[in-house]
């Protein structure tokens, strides 16, 4: 029993140093320089990782753009810079909310185009359907004497 509950210990403790997780520790000057660095790396993609930001990866790719992030920090380089040179060097997929420009605005738009062409069909299934239930309910005052009459003759023939 002592062996058992030894090697469950032995397990557990295991399972914990493999939880661990191995964050790094940067030097910030400022709170404010610390949460800087906090909404860039959130706000880039892992180019390994299925829609994950840099921040949350355990990607060596993303340690590498993390540590490149706060290089480039400390050198005085702006949001835009920082997020140029990591677009040069692995595209623009590492943007989560890549600039509009003629390349991406069909990404943009689409949205508003589903959402207006939905409504459009929306709309044009009510018309036609409109349009069927007046067509398909009126009848000419023909027809409707010759339902009439059918009606009638139908009422004073014979039963069998």
């Amino acid at each position: 029993m002592r062996h058992v509950q030894g090697a469950l210990l032995l397990l557990i403790l295991c399972a914990f140093g493999a939880q661990a997780e191995v964050r790094e520790v940067y030097d910030f000057e400022t709170r404010a320089e610390e949460q800087r660095y906090q909404n860039l790396i959130a706000e880039l993609r892992c180019p390994k990782c299925q829609n994950q930001n840099i921040a949350d990866s355990n990607a060596p790719i993303s340690k590498d753009m993390r540590d490149q992030v706060y290089r480039l920090m400390k050198n005085g380089a702006t949001n835009d810079e920082i997020v140029g040179d990591l677009v040069g060097r692995f595209g623009e997929f590492v943007q989560y909310k890549p600039p509009v420009d003629r390349r991406t605005i069909l990404l943009w738009a689409f949205p508003a185009i589903a959402v207006i062409g939905g409504v459009l069909i929306v709309i044009g299934v009510a018309v036609r359907s409109g349009r069927r239930e007046q067509d398909g309910s009126a009848l000419s005052t023909e027809e409707l004497a010759r339902v009439k009459k059918m009606l009638a003759d139908k009422d004073q023939s014979p039963r069998d």
